[in-house]
């Protein structure tokens, strides 16, 4: 009898990744067949190819599948339970002596490897896909340029910098930063003007950035002085993590890259409500899968028996779709109200394992 706990893990663990897959790839497949149309638009405009558009959908199947698996989790889940209950194996499996904690829990195992999964895709493959994907999309020189950034605006300290327009560039394995007509306007503790820098080019280094052709005109109190200098170093925090977060959406970076946003952000007295709605989105993103399956597990003990895979299919989209607009609410609310994020996204998962709680007692009584 040792062994028999194993087998009903294994056995239900099957049936449901079976769902969860069937679901998902479902999902996926419209998904991608959708995006592709709207690639398909683009294809002649440029050096832009069918060719290009096959490529540039293909790289974002990371994250889609990414976005897309906590909706396919429910449904696959209520599917795979549904179809167990429908056939009477759930009740035999029970009259075995597993409590419905019990077989909850083998599910929720077996999620877990599949979001564990999601998550490390999330900070790996996700963010480089959609990185080369846009790269794809954009206008470039064939081996150089990676993206293209255009009127640029960011602070550091008392500097305010301004770029006309940009490249990331990678040459082997060396990448860097170029912005062009960079002009850098620099305040003291009053806010009075105290100089103003034009710079033909600006290339970001390790920790520095090197600036070329630059005339600064330095502004005192009963004086103005200009100079220019071939080429001068800047020693400053900027990075090009922080620069592309003002022309990437969050959504597409990685949480190094929403966290190094965050702090520059909140470091130089900007906006970082989108940047932190993301990252703890990110960091929620597992109880988030488990907890929605939870909340409608219990529907696989009673109200599926009778269903069939429409019935399952409706209800897990109505717990994914209420789940998801109860956690846009207060996500929102948490932007507007400047209330913690990690309150805003702690509180659709912890009501969802409530009203599973509350529906597994009642079943069980």
């Amino acid at each position: 009898m040792k062994h028999w706990p194993r087998l009903h893990d294994s056995y239900l663990a099957s049936v449901v990744l079976g769902g969860v897959l069937m679901a998902w790839g479902v999902l996926l497949g419209l998904d991608l067949v959708l995006a592709f149309a709207g690639e398909m638009g683009d294809v002649g405009k440029g050096a832009y190819t069918v060719n290009h558009a096959i490529a540039a959908t293909g790289l974002t199947i990371p994250s889609r599948a990414y976005g897309l698996f906590p909706t396919a989790a429910v449904i696959g889940m209520l599917m795979g339970l549904g179809q167990l209950a429908a056939t009477s194996e759930l009740t035999a499996l029970r009259a075995l002596g597993l409590s419905r904690v019990r077989l909850g829990t083998s599910v929720t195992l077996a999620l877990s490897v599949l979001t564990v999964l999601m998550v490390i895709n999330g900070e790996t493959l996700a963010p480089w896909g959609d990185d080369r994907s846009q790269a794809i999309r954009s206008v470039r020189h064939k081996e150089m340029v990676v993206s293209k950034y255009s009127g640029m605006w960011a602070r550091e300290g008392d500097m305010f910098l301004n770029a006309r327009g940009g490249e990331e560039k990678q040459r082997g394995t060396e990448r860097w930063l170029e912005l062009r007509g960079v002009r850098m306007f620099e305040f003291d503790s009053a806010g009075r003007l105290r100089s103003i820098a034009t710079v033909d080019m600006a290339e970001h280094r390790a920790g520095y950035w090197l600036l070329h052709g630059v005339e600064r005109t330095v502004f005192g109190t009963r004086s103005v002085q200009r100079a220019k200098v071939a080429q001068e170093r800047w020693d400053s925090k900027l990075d090009e993590s922080a620069l592309a977060s003002g022309v990437t959406r969050p959504g597409n970076m990685g949480s190094a890259e929403l966290r190094a946003s965050i702090d520059y952000r909140k470091r130089n007295g900007l906006e970082s409500a989108d940047f932190e709605n993301v990252y703890w989105g990110r960091w929620f993103y597992p109880l988030n899968v488990l907890a929605l399956c939870l909340a409608a597990m219990p529907f696989a003990f009673g109200s599926l028996r009778s269903g069939g895979y429409g019935k399952r299919v409706f209800i897990g989209m109505v717990f994914a779709l209420g789940f998801w607009v109860s956690q846009l609410i207060f996500s929102k609310l948490a932007g507007i109200y400047r209330f913690d994020f990690r309150i805003a996204y702690a509180m659709p998962p912890l009501l969802m394992l409530g009203i599973s709680f509350l529906l597994f007692r009642r079943r069980s009584s």
